[in-house]
């Protein structure tokens, strides 16, 4: 029994220091984390942090790809998005915390390089929506292209002001955004055109939580300000 205690601490600290570059408080954390501990310790040695990531963009472009199938083909192929995100996901998530969980973490790239494909995928999803949707519609993709940059932008900007790096807004994070944009697609397969409510349903949320971090961050900004202001006096 002590062996195990002990190997079950051992487990404890080590999935804690795996993650602990930044802080997580989205719905699905707790079970997202168990299950990225759980994969990084089967995957391949073979498999460099480098490969996952790019294993994520192409999940990304599957997404894109999926869209222009259903478009010109069947809608049905949008179901290949559904695989496409859950490829990004796995790419996305484990390509940092499997340099952690290997001791070769690369913070300052590895950080800027998660920025530059996070806002790769999310013009591939914006541009096969505008391939998909007709007329006015097509606008939505613009518009949530537009606004989860300005969410990548509340985040980047929080972590300069607290030091702190989360990429979730309260409960929801990138995972959650994934689960719902899977949903979509998949309702949309079994009812033509409700991604078009669905999508513009998702914007106005994505536009409320925007302004509430806005509001959020201005105020950490002020903070910031008055307590370097006492430092100087």
């Amino acid at each position: 029994m002590p062996e195990e205690n002990t190997v079950t601490l051992v487990e404890e600290e080590q999935e804690k220091s795996i993650f602990r570059d930044r802080k997580r408080t989205n719905f699905l954390h707790t079970v997202e984390q168990a299950t990225i501990y759980f994969l990084v310790k089967r995957v391949p040695a073979s498999i460099t942090p480098n490969i996952l990531t790019v294993i994520g963009t192409f999940g990304s472009l599957l997404v894109f790809i999926s869209f222009l199938l259903a478009t010109y083909n069947h809608k049905t192929f949008l179901l290949l998005g559904v695989i496409g995100l859950i490829v990004n996901w796995f790419g996305d998530s484990l390509d940092g915390r499997i340099a952690y969980f290997r001791n070769i973490p690369r913070k300052w790239y590895g950080f800027s390089l998660d920025i530059i494909n996070d806002w790769i995928g999310t013009v591939f999803i914006g541009l096969g929506y505008i391939v998909y949707e007709q007329d006015f519609y097509e606008l939505l993709a613009f518009l949530f292209v537009v606004l989860y940059g300005w969410a990548m932008i509340i985040t980047q900007l929080r972590y300069k002001i607290t030091d702190k790096y989360t990429i979730d807004s309260g409960l929801v994070g990138p995972t959650e955004v994934r689960v719902l944009i899977a949903a979509i697609l998949i309702f949309e397969v079994l009812v033509s055109g409700s991604i078009k409510y669905f999508a513009a349903a998702m914007c106005l949320a994505l536009f409320i939580i925007n302004i509430i971090d806005s509001r959020k961050l201005l105020k950490l900004g002020d903070l910031r300000d008055k307590e370097e202001r006492s430092n100087i006096i």
